[in-house]
């Protein structure tokens, strides 16, 4: 393969144009298709931390990502009657280190990424990927909209329920761990005049926030509930989808209704599982997945899109360094692998601390949350394992 070698990346969200822009550094041409009409903006706010900040800062939107950041002042958990459990800084709560992790808009980070790619980089939106063939020397693709094209590689960068990957290892249902929790996004109007903070409600096994990102007159609302077996028939009926989240919530105190019935109106709703894809192998042949596609850690983390960066630099890396394909995947696998176990693993405190499922863990819980308002500030712990990162070497 030459470093003129083509490349199609299935996904314009977060890891496809971090991975364009590090793939054109090494002198491929990209493609990226994607499925919406264009760039998604707006969204509900996502952290960048830790390796992470050194992959933007290395392509040069660190300032432009700053001035972004959020910025939320607090976080007030709630209990079953709407008092006040506990009032705590985001950062004591989630593990950040305050002045060096960021949180931002997810369309934002889409944004800046889509700035400084999209004269360098094909993009075809209003598409994607119908068929793969991997019988020649390279991957013959057919596209939706019925374009047929040949690359010298192909990428799955189309998040948790990715379509490359069936197409390439098979049903979601073999690499899908479900973590036993369903969750409810959506926007409401912002009639709390909050500004700059999240307000959480808990009973076992329920959850509802409000978070208002800046002085915004939108709020995002999230309803989660425990579901050890996931509703698979729901997955693809938002009828059913707010049906159930109705039913569940049916007794709920707090601003809780209020938030049911806006969830009915929300043209928006984003209704899922909590879940991680985990895979033996991220590769097969000429295609290869990045990001949630390959390894997403589920939300309980707060590591999905900071694993899509350095996922994404550490393939483009590999295949920069690595002129035979198969011998880059192998070494992207290896390199990025025990980061990836980390960082999932992170989940198992997530789910107990956040969404606790018995009375005796949600006092436990609240215990914990009293306990670190009473204390004297101390260095936080990062929520997040490290990795050093290679310096890029482009294809000479």
């Amino acid at each position: 393969m030459t470093p003129t070698g083509e490349v199609l990346i299935s996904g314009a969200s977060i890891s496809g144009p971090a991975l364009a822009y590090w793939l054109r550094r090494s002198g491929f041409a990209v493609t990226v298709v994607e499925k919406a009409g264009g760039l998604r903006d707006g969204g509900y706010p996502i952290d960048i931390r830790g390796t992470a900040t050194e992959v933007v800062r290395r392509m040069g939107i660190l300032p432009r990502l700053r001035d972004a950041h959020v910025d939320s002042r607090r976080c007030t958990f709630l209990d079953a009657d709407g008092g006040e459990v506990a009032t705590l800084s985001p950062s004591a709560v989630a593990g950040g280190v305050e002045g060096q992790d960021l949180e931002v808009r997810r369309g934002d980070l889409a944004t800046a990424l889509y700035g400084i790619v999209r004269d360098d980089v094909e993009f075809l939106f209003d598409d994607s990927i119908d068929t793969l063939d991997q019988s020649g020397s390279g991957v013959d693709v057919t596209f939706h909209s019925g374009r047929r094209r040949t690359f010298d590689l192909v990428v799955g960068a189309d998040g948790m329920h990715s379509h490359t990957r069936e197409s390439v290892f098979g049903p979601e249902e073999r690499f899908h761990r479900c973590l036993g929790y369903c969750f409810a996004i959506f926007t409401m109007p912002n009639t709390f005049r909050l500004s700059r903070e999240v307000m959480m409600w808990n009973t076992p096994g329920r959850a509802a926030a409000l978070y208002a990102v800046g002085d915004s007159d939108e709020l995002h609302a999230f309803l989660t509930f425990h579901q050890p077996e996931p509703p698979i028939d729901t997955l693809r009926n938002p009828d059913a989808q707010r049906d159930l989240v109705a039913t569940v919530f049916a007794d709920a105190g707090w601003e809780v209704p209020g938030m049911v019935r806006a969830m009915r109106d929300a043209d928006d709703l984003f209704f899922d599982t909590a879940g991680q894809i985990r895979m033996p192998h991220w590769s097969s042949g000429r295609v290869a997945l990045v990001g949630d596609a390959a390894y997403a850690p589920s939300f309980l983390t707060g590591q999905g899109s900071s694993l899509a960066l350095v996922g994404a630099y550490m393939l483009a890396n590999a295949l920069a360094t690595n002129r035979d394909h198969t011998a880059a995947f192998a070494a992207y696998e290896r390199d990025a692998g025990e980061f990836v176990a980390m960082n999932q693993a992170l989940v198992d405190n997530g789910g107990a601390r956040l969404f606790p499922t018995t009375a005796r863990a949600l006092e436990q819980r609240n215990t914990m949350l009293r306990g670190l308002v009473t204390m004297p500030s101390a260095t936080p712990r990062p929520a997040h394992s490290a990795l050093t990162l290679p310096e890029f070497a482009p294809m000479s």
